[in-house]
């Protein structure tokens, strides 16, 4: 029997249902995206580190943090599919519809684990953001780096006690992601959540725009491309998933069904972020201590060396010398020289 024209055939459920349903899917989808896109940038990402596995014990350790990101990645990923699947398979026909049979069943394991997997990633992405920060910072010392992550890193504790209270609520018989206390519980965790990545975006981005400043003009034209991109700063603070994160939150704290797809932006785009920064410490890219240190690139003397020719003419000879040493967990060393003789002066750089 083919459709008949002008007949209804959609669920009987409100718009505001319909719409939450819609975008609960759509996201369910992004987080099959951004997964794909993280499996290959991890795999990326231990190719160089398993490469470089024996120079120092942070290789090592970053192995195993991301190896731990991908597993919790991939079980929230399947909890993903398999919540689409009970909810709108196996109890279609729950009364209210599949999702007042998700909001009624948030007691659930496989709701639980969603729960759980989505804060752990969240707070093990902050912690590698605080840690980038101080590094990038440390260069100015142990005293000013740890004035800077101070209130980071109370306000990250703030974040893992407001994280776990919603988990346990959202999670709690009769209560939900949309319950009124569940959703002051979210509210005040993303909005602090966000404000540690924003302030740690902002302390990582100032510290940077510094050093472009004062020595931009030493560096070589290749390596200020390197070190002092705009795509260093965004990669160096983790500024991809602020900017979702910030979409999210406004839209969950309005309760906009759009929130949904955020979420699931917003996850992606942290861990996309993570491997990033990995990746740039993986391959010798990233920021340093030691990267800090020696910014003070070039040392400057001059000194001249008059001998003469055979034809009894002062000859003077020049050397130019330009010494590039970026060190990124020990992975990278550059130098490079030249050498230039003029009938002038002599300069040593």
């Amino acid at each position: 029997m083919s459709p008949q024209p002008g007949v209804y055939y959609g669920p009987d459920e409100d718009d505001y249902t319909k719409d939450l349903e819609r975008f609960f899917l759509a996201g369910d989808f992004l987080c099959g995206v951004g997964y794909g896109v993280q499996l290959v940038m991890w795999t990326t990402c231990v190719r160089y580190l398993w490469k470089n596995r024996q120079r120092s014990w942070k290789t090592m350790f970053l192995l195993g943090y991301l190896t731990l990101l991908l597993i919790i990645e991939t079980v929230f990923c399947i909890v993903q599919a398999r919540t689409v699947q009970v909810i709108y398979i196996e109890n279609r026909n729950y009364p209210g519809g599949p999702w007042a049979y998700f909001l009624d069943t948030q007691y659930l394991a496989i709701n639980v684990l969603f729960y759980a997997t989505l804060f752990v990633l969240t707070f093990l992405c902050d912690l590698l953001v605080l840690w980038r920060c101080w590094i990038i910072w440390l260069a100015s010392g142990h005293l000013v780096a740890a004035m800077v992550i101070f209130l980071p890193v109370i306000l990250l504790l703030a974040s893992f006690v407001m994280g776990t209270l919603w988990t346990l609520q959202s999670s709690h018989p009769g209560l939900s992601l949309y319950s009124a206390q569940p959703l002051a519980y979210g509210t005040a965790y993303y909005a602090i959540s966000l404000g540690v990545n924003i302030i740690l975006t902002f302390f990582i981005i100032f510290r940077l725009l510094m050093y472009r400043r004062t020595h931009l003009a030493h560096l070589p034209a290749e390596h200020a491309r390197q070190y002092l991109s705009i795509a260093t700063l965004i990669v160096e603070s983790a500024a991809l998933y602020t900017a979702f994160a910030i979409a999210f939150l406004v839209s969950y704290a309005l309760n906009k069904p759009i929130n949904q797809i955020w979420l699931g932006c917003a996850s992606a785009a942290q861990q996309v972020a993570t491997y990033l920064i990995v990746y740039r410490v993986a391959d010798g890219t990233a920021w340093t201590k030691d990267t800090m240190d020696s910014r003070t690139l070039t040392s400057l003397r001059v000194r001249a060396d008059a001998a003469f020719d055979s034809k009894g003419r002062e000859q003077t000879g020049v050397q130019f010398t330009s010494r590039l040493s970026v060190s990124a967990s020990d992975m990278v060393g550059l130098e490079s020289k030249s050498a230039v003789h003029t009938d002038s002066q002599a300069v040593a750089v």
